[in-house]
């Protein structure tokens, strides 16, 4: 890190803590403020059908999230905004291959796959980018949340609680609600640049938003949005060329200590390069009694992730007992990405008469394009002399249309207050497609670091669904609300599902309530799940993925995929002792059965013995051809294997204290999460130590985040500190021997100074990761200098950590309202 910056950045630090240290001590005696603390006085419209209903009322763990916090967020990523405020949440810091290159994120330790995604309540297309590699996040392929940018954002409502019966397939960690902007007037500008403490990664960001009037009725609101994120790289010298010092390796020709770059050639672990524009609009127009409404996003991406360094003689071509290394200093390939997002919702409701409905209907696309780069193909330049350097390796695409048709009204049935009616249905398509590669990327062993996408692997494949729902809330008496809803949908692929749910709570006092829920949930596979193939070859070995739908599957004994199945309990209680202070505290267990997971690599052959015929009869039956001298084949594929059991409780706290002209909001928000794998169905020994570790404990134990908002006049400090709880998982440098590797718990600073230059223009600096805290490195094999996880780089990090593995980042925004 820079000498300068860190000293800019200490004694910002010290600052904000000499300001802060005697408003605490006063604040000791201060009178409480009038107002509650955080946004318990939001109205809420996610995980109920009653119009009015306050979060702090809830009788569901609910945290909304307000437009101020999600700008006091270093970097300008939806994703990592919610890492840094909702305990819950966790987001991908790396991924392999295509997988770096559209990170995603998880509730409660589960998959992407099982946090639905709401914008304007309406549901989110997910992305066609499927994350095949192994870790936490494997299977994903829910929306990218960096699609939408946080300036066109009103408010987050983050539903902590299984609401399947209410919205559908994917929610059972929980439900994110997007509520957009929806102003007639005003506008702002925002931009920002920051970059890691090691000099790398840097960012870039501007956003411009705009709200204008339609006649004297309605609202249009436009933001459009642009980031810029740089490579970063750590770890340091590639092993297979350099000592642990950076000097080369003995034996190596000496020429390639000259290579450029040496000893630090693989950057594999870092961030990819990418640039990123979006633009979301928000349009309503009220006819008199009803509102016409509509609302879309458009995003492109395109991204290139660093590969591993390739040696000098990794491609070369003997002719006459002459070896051609076209490559002297080696290479380095990149993965390729070019993403088109779009999504548009339109729409008619009422909610003037004693009958409110909601009509509209919704269609959203994602395509991702594959290409590596800078690369060769082997096998193409021994045959021929000639290999291309950049390949199209193939495209992924997903649609999704919903319509939805809801019906709701209050009705007086003796009761204090008047029952909530709410039914409705929806109707869904979707479809994924896998395009395959140019002929250059799947001769062989196709490009070094990704072969394209075989014919055999492409595809196009639909299905549709409908559902119809009844949800009833009443309040018996004046203290007790309960709530049931009841969901019936039917797939064209694997059959009908009903599910429930029943929530209740009960106020003993004003400032004491207790609420619990029980609900049966699911998920519907996605097409990526049901339909991704790919395939790998090389001179010797040969790994294909089945499609789980497929004859080939099944000659493994696999059924097609069939809906995961859920129950979920939770019990908490809401108390605000004072006007200023809110406290909620919630317990669950989800248990999740016919869970959906990789089988990981099924072998088939090993040297010259056949180990398993049916998997070479599957690769056959999949239309690959298999070379006869190849050392290592094996088929994966995804499947219904495991069930699991999370446990684990939320505890959130909010409370302000005034004096005089200014004021602190203080935060505390806290989440303990457990998932044990209670059953594994795959045959002895597939299901891995690495496998479960990745499930289990590969998430932090516990996470609290505590804050600090101090504000006075046209200045405001942001101190917030968050506790990660110890991870572990395992891993295996020979795929047989496993050993653990640990990241201890960490605690994470981040302070941001902002200051109000003139009326409607901030300004802010600030750091997160203050103290620039990094995950360890794995182990060595003992009695080796070998790392557990094969890594080829000295230093390379542990990548699961939640709070990433780049160390800190500072920033400086400025935004200006109009």
């Amino acid at each position: 890190m820079n000498h300068i910056v860190a000293g800019r950045l200490a004694g910002a630090s010290l600052l904000a803590l000499f300001m802060t240290m005697p408003i605490r001590a006063e604040a000791q005696s201060a009178a409480p403020s009038d107002d509650s603390g955080g946004t318990a006085n939001a109205i809420i419209v996610t995980g109920t059908r009653q119009t009015g209903l306050k979060a702090a009322d809830s009788a569901a763990p609910i945290q909304v999230l307000d437009a101020d916090t999600l700008a006091r967020v270093g970097q300008p990523s939806l994703s990592q905004a919610l890492t840094q405020i909702v305990p819950s949440f966790t987001a991908q810091a790396f991924g392999g291959d295509a997988a770096n290159l559209t990170l995603t994120a998880r509730l409660r330790g589960l998959s992407p796959n099982h946090t639905l995604i709401l914008v304007n309540g309406k549901r989110r297309h997910p992305s066609a980018n499927l994350q095949v590699s192994a870790g936490p996040y494997q299977g994903g392929a829910a929306p990218d949340l960096d699609l939408i940018p946080p300036a066109a954002i009103e408010r987050i409502e983050v539903l902590q609680d299984g609401a399947a019966a209410q919205y559908g397939s994917d929610a059972i960690a929980g439900v994110i609600n997007i509520i957009l902007k929806s102003d007639s007037e005003g506008g702002q500008a925002s931009a920002t640049a920051g970059q890691y403490y090691h000099g790398d990664g840097e960012t870039f960001g501007a956003s411009g938003r705009i709200a204008l009037p339609i006649g004297e009725r309605g609202y249009f609101d436009l933001t459009l949005f642009h980031r810029f994120h740089d490579f970063s790289q750590r770890g340091g010298g590639d092993k297979r060329i350099s000592n642990s010092d950076g000097t080369l390796l003995a034996g190596l020709p000496a020429s390639w200590a000259s290579i450029p770059g040496f000893p630090r050639l693989n950057g594999i672990y870092g961030d990819a390069r990418s640039r990123l524009t979006t633009g979301v609009y928000n349009a309503g127009y009220d006819l008199g009694g009803a509102e016409l409404y509509s609302f879309g996003s458009y995003g492109r991406r395109t991204a290139r992730a660093v590969e591993q360094y390739r040696l000098p003689n990794r491609v070369s071509r003997t002719v006459d007992g002459v070896t051609t290394l076209p490559f002297p200093d080696g290479f380095t390939p990149f993965m390729g990405l070019e993403e088109d997002d779009y999504s548009f919702t339109g729409g008619i409701r009422n909610n003037a008469g004693a009958w409110r409905w909601d009509l509209s209907g919704t269609y959203g696309r994602n395509k991702v394009r594959i290409s590596t780069l800078n690369s060769a193909n082997a096998s193409l330049y021994a045959d021929t002399g000639f290999t291309p350097r950049d390949f199209y390796d193939g495209a992924f695409t997903a649609t999704q249309f919903t319509g939805n048709l809801d019906i709701s009204r209050e009705i007086d049935v003796g009761f204090d207050k008047p029952l909530n009616l709410a039914f409705g249905g929806e109707y869904r398509r979707d479809t994924y497609a896998i395009e395959a590669g140019d002929d250059a990327s799947t001769y062989k062993e196709g490009g070094q670091s990704f072969p394209g996408f075989q014919s055999t692997d492409a595809g196009h494949n639909s299905r549709q669904s409908g559902a119809g729902y009844v949800d009833i809330s009443a309040n018996p008496v004046d203290a007790w609300t309960v709530d049931v809803a009841g969901r019936f949908e039917h797939y064209s692929d694997f059959g009908s599902t009903a599910i429930g749910k029943l929530t209740t709570r009960y106020d003993i006092s004003p400032a004491f309530a207790l609420r619990g829920t029980a609900s049966t949930g699911f998920r519907a596979p996605t097409l990526g799940e049901s339909f991704y193939s790919a395939t790998q070859v090389s001179p010797t070995t040969a790994v294909v993925q089945l499609p789980a739908n497929s004859a080939a599957a099944a000659l493994l004994g696999f059924q097609p995929l069939k809906a995961e199945k859920s129950t979920n309990f939770s019990a908490g209680l809401v108390a605000t002792p004072t006007s200023s202070l809110t406290i909620t505290l919630d317990a669950y267990q989800i248990r999740i059965r016919n869970r959906i997971t990789s089988t990981g690599n099924l072998l088939g052959k090993s040297g010259t013995t056949i180990i398993d015929q049916n998997v070479l009869d599957a690769i056959a039956a999949h239309g690959n051809v298999i070379d006869p001298g190849s050392t290592y084949v094996a088929a994966s594929t995804f499947a219904n294997a495991i069930d699991t059991r999370t446990r684990g409780v939320d505890l959130s706290l909010a409370t302000s204290t005034r004096f005089d002209a200014s004021r602190i909001d203080w935060t505390l928000d806290a989440n303990y999460n457990r998932t044990k794998v209670t059953r594994d169905r795959l045959p002895a020994g597939v299901f891995t130590p690495q496998a479960r570790g990745d499930i289990e404990t590969a998430s932090p134990k516990f996470k609290i985040g505590l804050g600090a908002l101090f504000t006075s006049g046209a200045l405001s400090v942001n101190l917030r500190e968050t506790i990660y709880g110890p991870a572990s998982s395992y891993a295996s440098a020979d795929l047989t021997t496993y050993y653990p590797t640990h990241i201890d718990t960490a605690a994470i600073t981040d302070l941001e100074l902002g200051y109000e230059l003139a009326r409607g223009v901030q300004f802010a600096i600030g750091a997160n990761n203050l103290f620039n805290k990094r995950p360890p490195d794995p182990p060595f094999v003992p009695g080796t200098t070998t790392y557990v996880n094969s890594s080829l780089v000295w230093g390379g990090p542990l990548t699961y950590a939640a709070y990433g593995f780049n160390g800190g980042y500072y920033y400086g925004r400025i935004t200006v309202n109009f």
